[in-house]
């Protein structure tokens, strides 16, 4: 399910996942995530911050976590096999796509009509590229199984 980066508590967020996933089922997270922080970092890099906070506000977004911060959320809850994939690569083309269809006569028009917040939406596309070219936003895929 890709939703987790619309929930402003990651933490409740997964214990619903866990708690309506059957036992012995296998739950995949899907979601944009920022960067994993290194060993000697408490937080991201102020610049890194604001870029985030630009996304956040364009997109109506809350605070985003790392994938590390999910996986540690999942442990907490002991889950098992939790496995972590960054599929950045494959989904990074996706908004230089959706950029040069809004630039076509028939996506301009369509965006205009579809009201400010979409537009609001669409002008903060180049911050996704931006953000995905400095190594920042992630789109992670995240397995676990719920015990039996």
């Amino acid at each position: 399910m890709e939703s987790g980066e619309h929930m402003p508590d990651k933490a409740k967020f997964v214990n619903e996942l866990v708690r309506v996933a059957a036992p012995g089922a296998t739950i995949i997270l899907v979601t944009w995530c920022h960067r994993d922080l290194g060993a000697s970092e408490k937080a991201l890099k102020p610049e890194e911050k604001r870029l985030l906070d630009k996304i956040c506000s364009a997109f109506y977004l809350p605070a985003w976590c790392s994938t590390a911060d999910y996986v540690q959320l999942l442990q907490s809850l002991s889950l098992q096999d939790i496995r972590a994939e960054d599929w950045s690569p494959y989904v990074a083309p996706f908004w230089p796509a959706v950029i040069r269809s809004a630039l076509t006569w028939k996506g301009f028009t369509s965006l205009l009509r579809s009201g400010t917040k979409t537009i609001k939406g669409a002008l903060a596309m180049p911050l996704m590229i931006q953000g995905f070219k400095k190594d920042l936003i992630k789109y992670s895929v995240i397995t676990c199984r719920k015990p039996e």
